[in-house]
């Protein structure tokens, strides 16, 4: 877990990774706690303001480099994000900048794939699916925004894997949650707050 100071340097720095690639000015180079020396999964997430649309969400899933490394490939590659057109100079004071710290992806174990939805905790539940060669992750945030429940869930992640929706109920299917700290800015460069879930 990250206190505050923590996510909100975290978010100020993906910011400051989102400008400096937008500008093609130098980046800042902050003095980080240690704690951004640890290998952590991490996803940036760009709302456009103050509509709150979708603008791009790209991460690195699973503790494979430092919370540093992990967030300047997301912030960087963020503005890219191949389902929206590329972010732009002039959208920058019209965005809002949000962070989500993963913990380390975990298989969710049941006898039978039917059980799933009963083991799901909307709120708290990532999930990502691993499926022949396919996979997709949805932030624990998603469906709490959504207003869907744990099997509304579980057909999304297939359908975001690009898999038949009821991909989940194969005994292949590898299934794994993870949990998620969100942090985010208010307004545009402005203040930063640590998300709640159940606050949505």
């Amino acid at each position: 877990m990250l206190n505050f100071d923590e996510g909100k340097t975290a978010t100020l720095f993906a910011r400051d990774v989102i400008e400096s690639h937008l500008l093609k000015t130098k980046q800042n180079n902050p003095t980080l706690s240690i704690v951004f020396q640890e290998k952590r999964g991490v996803f940036v997430t760009i709302h456009s303001y103050p509509d709150h649309e979708l603008r791009g969400c790209i991460g690195i899933p699973y503790p494979v480099m430092s919370l540093k490394s992990a967030i300047i490939e997301a912030a960087s590659s963020v503005i890219r994000d191949p389902r929206f057109l590329p972010l732009t100079e002039k959208e920058l004071n019209h965005i809002l900048v949000e962070i989500t710290i993963l913990t380390k992806p975990q298989p969710l174990k049941v006898k039978k794939p039917e059980l799933y939805p009963q083991h799901l905790n909307i709120g708290k539940d990532g999930l990502i699916i691993n499926h022949r060669g396919r996979s997709g992750l949805l932030l624990p945030q998603v469906p709490v925004e959504q207003g869907w429940d744990a099997e509304d869930f579980l057909t999304h992640i297939c359908l975001k894997a690009g898999l038949p929706p009821d991909v989940w109920f194969e005994e292949d299917a590898e299934i794994q949650t993870f949990s998620g700290q969100i942090f985010t800015e208010i307004s545009p460069n402005g203040p930063i707050e640590e998300k709640a879930l159940d606050d949505l």
